[in-house]
């Protein structure tokens, strides 16, 4: 293994050469086993390696790099290296084909251990157990706060109170046995029902669920201990209702709301569990629609094509010859090429439900217990037939979260139903998410209550020294013979009671208001209502939505997030020319360099087409030919319209056959020995004979068909990756068309779409006939037949003639490229996790401005712990040694690429740190081939690592559930592959493009709004609340209150309690137009601008500040002004009324200068507030001491507000006090101001934005960048699943399908 040093050069000098490797690792170096990969004996790691023109050979036989540069290693496509081999679309995970094995490529000797990749590596063995199987039961040293589980609780308390050990239920059980059709005989066996359930709560756990949640809030328990202390005698000088009263107000209200957005998930749930499908009539023989609730263990039935499975099903038979049908798991693995599964050869033939129900009746299946391996199965049908026991295998497990397709029904067994099915079996319960400012809140609320404390025990110390010091001027309260230690005991408690509300009771109950109704904003945005689906935002989980403006990190998952997983056949280059439908802006043919670059359109390409006299025309021929004859698609015509669609396992293959049709050569039969094509453009139907494929794999990265062509000629048509075709070519004829195909691959690369080079040769006879032996020779060996054939292939696959090249476009959703180029200048960074080839998610970065031309790609793709932990020291070393000054540009230029297996490694606690570091210094990542966990993997990874970010997870399918689960705000999609991700989530929302708004617009208010109206609940309670402070230094510390007890509780109730839920539901700091226009404002919320340690108690001591003014001032001013006209002097009630009035006037002025956007309900909130409270007061003090409720306000009135004094104090001490804070205020604008003070100005007076437009300087930046690359990644738009000839040999679509709709042969 070569050693690479850096030796001072610059890794980023070389702008050709911009993407790295493996770094030369010898394909020798032993594996080395890790926690991720346990079960995978050592001694099965087998790796392939191919050496690529770009590399040197070794002394070893391995790769070497000849540059020691490691950011300069040129692209090669190695993922057949990976651990994470998917089969050959992407996935390790095997597809069943035929009579082979569903199982992973590693896998131990009795079968169970190694099965299931991560899901089973980590979890250890989990075949036969019946333990809920999730993100639990790893090992997370997040450190953060548990979920509640009342399971784990009981159990406890159970072994407790009995005395006897808790044991866990993973010890081997008995496997379960199942009578088909017999629901009486499973009865007794107590399997689950088919319910699903995602929702936080049920019946038994809510109350101590949601007490739990709500008492892990300080606060709460703060007033909870208040209230209790309110109940001693003779203690409180208020009433002994108020606190308890308040709290089971605000409990009541977030129980309300928690319910509220927990019957939204259970509604969902419910929707699901009321689908309809067709079970198996044991009595009448005939098949009766079903809700999926009411589908049981043992049940038969039958799911029509695009259907999804209602649970997990063992296949009987199905419409395709043998037994065959498709399925897309793109739900459990995100894998978007389909899967073939195929029953029994003994139950293929059980298409009548009559016949059915006679040779089922007496048969059971014996099968493993309920487990979370996605990939494996073991179990037997017993007493079928004449056979005493058939061996089930993954072959025959179809998967709830699958989808049939390509084929018209399937007849399945029942074998787990609900909660028990392996896709909930992955699944994690609903977890308890904290926000970051709940988090802050929760501290600071224990730092309030120390001082709470020292406040307490001053006044005690105070009342304490006073009664002993003052006994004789005190000696008409009777105090003598007083314990003192049980006065400061009780003194404490008392000045507990009346500081309690420094920490404000009513800001919780207005903060989950403010919550819910930003919520209800939030999904009534018709900018995010996705009309095709119908579907609006929705907010699941309100109590998180400032956290949306907080985001550093973006976990995506691409197929169905990103992407349509629609292929579409975008255009061409047949013999140096591009063909395209419509041509787009600046793309006319022109000659440069001798090389014809731009396109012509389709009309151009039938023009010459038709001129039989040119060359053209006999390439174009041939070009089309190829694709409509070089694949494995099954054609499936529609008897009603005669219509043809197109069965492919591969979306690739199926957009390249179905281009071809559109373009004239339309593929409309095929037979076990050969196709027939329609070439509507010269009105002809040719049969080829077909004689020999050559199957596509991923060490291949080509696929060949050899065919006997109607003029009796044998023609060799092959399709592949550039770099393999390319080499292939003829040495001994002209290759004329290869300089023009290679810079049209570079323009489709730069376009991010997936490119085949397409070429083909004549064989001659005797050549066949030598190959056909040799292929039938290979076929029929014992020992490594796929690579006998492979070598056999490669012996005919030469001397090739290059026709052209075809580009493929994996569509992108809506806005995408605009949403992620606009995150990440909000300073976001988004990590892409997706199951799909390393070349493939290159090139969607690429197309979806994830990636862009001028950035280093940091490739790692290793077979080993140990070159992973090199590469990563590296690339490390290598950033450190050339860290520029400004270290923000450096990160903005790095994109980390990482496959599966190597993620296996770098998520090793002894690696970790290096990755997370790597990762954080990225501007992109983009793992590739990662298993379901391993997303779930990765974001509690960085979740613990870096603690002070907030993390956001999107996905559209189940597979991403413990993704979104994990991070801090969980959206779901609510697309292609199902609702599973969309339930599960906090947030849902119907297209990606939509996370732009929602974060950049939505959660930047909210974030500001929830930030501000907490901190102005604080504010308020401590303005008013501290004079009470102030006022026991002139009562003897007796504890006497400054106000009437109800006018100090109404104070929150009615007086201050609309100004902070205005200010959390309507204030806008900067409108959406401008938070749009300029996203760097969302870094406000990253670097807590808003709300932190600091900003809480500068508003705490304001707070003080202004208690303190309003206290003295009242006090010095009334010392000496408080007659009245009359000659009679104003008691202590009169001058508490002056200073609550101006308290209250004071803090609805700190409102007015807080708010940003006066709108009527401003107006009503805060002059509103005031009014009320002049209004209110002279009600009051009239009735109620008439009523015997406040006496204490007999005769106040006449004493307030006739006088001049105590206007004169509202007013003028009010303003003197918000004179400080208008002052820092614009001290604050004029000489320090924050990015969106520039920002609100130019709103303010519609200031025009001049700066210059730079897209299109940046667009030809990137072209000439382009241009200069020594090697462009091209990624190639193919795949297949092994033994394909086989299977489309089995196909007869001259046939026609028989009653039931099975094929059958033709009358």
């Amino acid at each position: 293994m070569s050693n690479n040093k850096y030796n001072g050069q610059d890794p980023f000098s070389d702008g050709n050469n911009l993407i790295d490797l493996d770094h030369g690792r010898s394909s020798s170096d032993v594996f080395q086993y890790t926690p991720y990969e346990s079960g995978i004996p050592q001694s099965q790691q087998q790796y392939t390696t191919r050496d690529s023109f770009s590399f040197g050979e070794g002394p070893s036989g391995g790769r070497q790099m000849n540059n020691s540069n490691p950011f300069s290693d040129p692209f090669e496509d190695d993922h057949n290296n990976s651990f994470y081999d998917y089969d050959n679309s992407g996935s390790f995970r095997k597809a069943p084909l035929l009579n082979t094995q569903n199982r992973p490529p590693y896998e131990d000797a009795t079968g169970g251990g190694g099965a299931g990749g991560f899901f089973n590596g980590i979890a250890g063995k989990i075949n036969n157990t019946n333990d809920y199987i999730g993100m639990r039961d790893f090992d997370d040293k997040s450190g953060g706060q548990s979920d509640f589980d009342i399971r784990k609780i009981w159990g406890n308390i159970k072994a407790k109170v009995s005395g006897k050990k808790l044991t866990s239920d993973s010890g081997k059980k008995e496997p379960r046995q199942i009578y088909i059709m017999n629901h009486s005989a499973n009865a007794s066996f107590g399997y689950y029902d088919n319910h699903i359930s995602t929702t936080k709560y049920n019946f038994a756990t809510f109350l101590p669920k949601f007490l739990f949640e709500q008492f892990s809030k300080y606060a709460n328990l703060f007033f909870l201990f208040t209230s209790i202390i309110q109940q001693v005698p003779n203690v409180s000088p208020t009433n002994r209702f108020t606190t308890i009263g308040t709290l089971m107000v605000v409990l009541l209200v977030s129980a309300i709301k928690e319910s509220m957005e927990d019957l939204k998930r259970s509604n969902a749930d419910k929707e699901l569990n009321t689908t309809r499908v067709q079970v198996l009539d044991p009595v009448s023989g005939d098949f009766h629609t079903r809700k999926w609730i009411n589908v049981k263990v043992g049940d038969v039935v039958k799911v029509h094509n695009e259907e999804p499975f209602p649970a997990d099903l063992i296949l009987l038979s199905s419409s395709e010859p043998e037994g065959l049908c498709y399925i897309e798991t793109a739900n459990l693995d995100g894998e978007t090429n389909l899967k073939i599964k195929q029953a029994k050869e003994e139950t293929a033939h059980l298409v009548d439900p009559k016949r059915l129900v006679s040779e089922l009746d007496h048969s059971e299946i014996v099968s493993e217990q309920p487990n979370s391996s996605l990939y494996t199965y073991e179990g037997n049908l017993k007493n079928f037939g004449n056979n005493d026991v058939l061996p089930l295998s993954p072959d025959q497990l179809l998967l709830r979260g699958a989808t049939l397709r390509n084929t018209q029904w399937i007849l399945g067994v029942v074998v787990f139903t609900g909660h028990e099915t392996k896709l909930m079996r992955n699944a994690t319960a609903t977890p308890i998410k904290r926000t970051d400012v709940e988090r802050i809140i929760n501290l600071q609320i224990v730092a309030l209550f120390c001082i709470l404390i020292i406040l307490a025990l001053v006044c005690s110390f105070g009342n304490v020294i006073k009664v002993q010091v003052s006994k004789k001027q005190l000696s008409y309260l009777y105090l003598e013979g007083t314990n003192l230690v049980g006065l400061f005991f009780k003194d404490i408690l008392t000045y507990w009671i009346l500081f309690s509300n420094l920490v404000p009771i009513s800001l919780f109950v207005t903060v989950e208001l403010i919550k819910y109704y930003q919520a209800y904003m939030i999904g009534s945005d018709l900018d995010m209502y996705y009309e095709e689906s119908d579907t609006p935002t929705g907010v699941k989980t309100s109590s998180l939505v400032e956290e949306l403006g907080q985001i550093d990190y973006i976990f995506s998952d691409k197929t169905g997030t990103l992407t349509r997983n629609i292929m579409e056949f975008k255009t061409c280059s047949i013999g140096g020319r591009c063909y395209i439908e419509e041509i787009p802006e600046d793309g006319q043919a022109q000659i440069i360099d001798g090389i014809e670059i731009g396109y012509h359109k389709f009309t151009d390409m039938f023009n010459d087409l038709r001129d039989v006299s040119s060359s053209q025309s006999a390439i174009i021929n041939e070009f089309m030919t190829l694709l409509s004859t070089c694949h494995t698609v099954i054609p499936e015509v529609n008897e009603e319209n005669g219509q043809i669609k197109y069965q492919a396992a591969s979306p690739d293959e199926g957009a390249l056959v179905q281009g071809a049709a559109d373009l004239g050569y339309k593929f409309t039969t095929r037979v076990p020995k050969g196709i027939s094509i329609i070439n509507t453009i010269t009105d002809q139907s040719l049969d080829y004979e077909l004689l020999n494929i050559c199957e596509f794999n991923s060490t291949r990265k080509r696929m060949s068909a050899i065919y006997r062509c109607p003029d009796g000629v044998i023609r060799l048509f092959c399709k592949g990756a550039d770099n393999v075709i390319l080499e292939r070519l003829s040495k001994d004829e002209p290759q004329p068309f290869v300089d023009a195909t290679l810079r049209h691959l570079e323009d489709f690369a730069a376009e991010g779409l997936r490119t085949l080079c397409i070429a083909s040769r004549i064989i001659p006879e005797e050549e066949y006939q030598e190959f056909a032996a040799k292929y039938y020779k290979a076929s029929t060996s014992l020992e490594d037949r796929s690579g006998e054939l492979d070598a056999v292939a490669e012996s005919i696959e030469v001397n090739l003639f290059l026709l052209g090249a075809t580009a493929i476009e994996d569509k992108l959703q809506d806005g995408v490229p605009e949403t992620i180029h606009t995150l990440q200048e909000a300073g976001i960074k988004i990590w892409v996790l997706t199951g799909d080839r390393q070349e493939t998610a290159i090139n969607i970065g690429m197309s979806c401005k994830l990636l862009s031309e001028d950035m280093n790609l940091l490739i790692i793709n290793e077979e080993t712990k140990h070159d992973t932990k090199l590469n990563l020291q590296e690339k490390l070393q290598a950033i450190y040694e050339n860290q520029p000054e400004n270290e923000v540009a450096l990160e903005s230029t790095l994109a980390l690429i990482i496959d599966g297996h190597s993620l296996g490694f770098a998520l090793d606690p002894e690696l970790e740190d290096m990755f997370i570091d790597l990762g954080s210094r990225c501007k992109a990542v983009v793992c590739c081939r990662v298993s379901p966990l391993q997303k779930a993997l990765v974001v509690k990874m960085v979740k613990r690592k870096k603690k002070k970010s907030l993390l956001l997870a999107i996905g559209d399918g189940a597979n991403d559930v413990s993704m979104i689960q994990a991070a801090h705000v969980g959206v779901g999609i609510s697309g292609m592959e199902g609702m599973q991700a969309a339930r599960s989530a906090d947030v849902s929302i119907g297209q990606f493009k939509y996370l732009k708004k929602l974060l950049l617009v939505h959660g930047a208010w909210s974030y500001r709004r929830i930030s501000i109206a907490i901190l102005y609940s604080f504010y308020k309670n401590i303005a008013l609340y501290m004079t009470q402070f102030w006022f026991v230094f002139t009562n003897a510390y007796s504890g006497q209150s400054i106000a009437e007890s109800w006018t100090l509780t109404f104070y929150n109730v009615f007086f201050t309690v609309l100004p902070p839920f205005v200010l959390g539901v309507f204030d806008q700091f900067v409108s959406a137009r401008l938070l749009d226009r300029y996203p760097q404002l969302y870094q406000l919320g990253q670097q807590r601008k808003f709300f932190n340690v600091n900003i809480f108690w500068s508003w705490i001591i304001n707070g003080f500040y202004h208690s303190a003014v309003i206290f003295l001032t009242a006090y010095y001013i009334y010392s000496y002004g408080n007659m009245l006209p009359g000659g009679e002097i104003a008691n202590n009630w009169a001058w508490g009324t002056m200073v609550y009035t101006t308290c209250t006037l004071t803090v609805l002025g700190k409102a007015a200068l807080t708010v940003t956007l006066w709108t009527k309900f401003t107006f009503l909130a805060i002059p509103g507030s005031f009014l009320l409270w002049l209004g209110f007061f002279p009600a009051f003090a009239t009735i109620a001491p008439l009523i015997n409720v406040s006496k204490e306000y007999e005769g106040v009135l006449a004493h307030t507000y006739p006088s001049i004094t105590f206007w004169a104090v509202v007013f003028g001490v009010s303003i003197l006090c918000l004179l400080r804070d208008f002052g820092w205020k614009y001290l604050k604008r004029i000489y320090s101001p924050e990015s969106y003070h520039y920002v609100q100005e130019i709103q303010k007076y519609n200031i025009q934005d001049y700066r210059p437009r730079m897209e299109q300087f940046q667009k030809a930046i990137r072209k000439v960048r382009q241009v200069q690359r020594i090697k462009k990644q091209r990624g190639f738009a193919f795949s297949q699943t092994e033994d394909q000839e086989k299977i489309v040999r089995l196909y007869d679509t001259t046939k026609k399908r028989g009653v039931f709709g099975e094929l059958s042969e033709g009358i």
